[in-house]
């Protein structure tokens, strides 16, 4: 499943108010402690990380021509 930085925040607003249920877009999920709630959003944060924005393509320009 590709998750989201929304995910994240749902996650992390959850563990500050201490809460183990968490709904996502169509779905509610309840875990079972805190702990496991920590291990799913680790397990977003690397899988962002892992498919984060990535960099544009780098195009350099050279000029052989004579100089004034």
């Amino acid at each position: 499943m590709a998750f989201t930085q929304d995910d994240v925040v749902r996650i992390e607003r959850a563990l500050a108010k201490g809460e183990r249920i968490v709904r996502f877009a169509d779905r509610t999920v309840e875990y079972r402690t805190v702990q496991e709630l920590i291990q799913a959003r680790d397990r977003m944060l690397m899988e962002l990380a892992q498919t984060g924005p990535r960099r544009g393509r780098l195009v350099r320009l050279f000029h052989a021509g004579k100089g004034v």
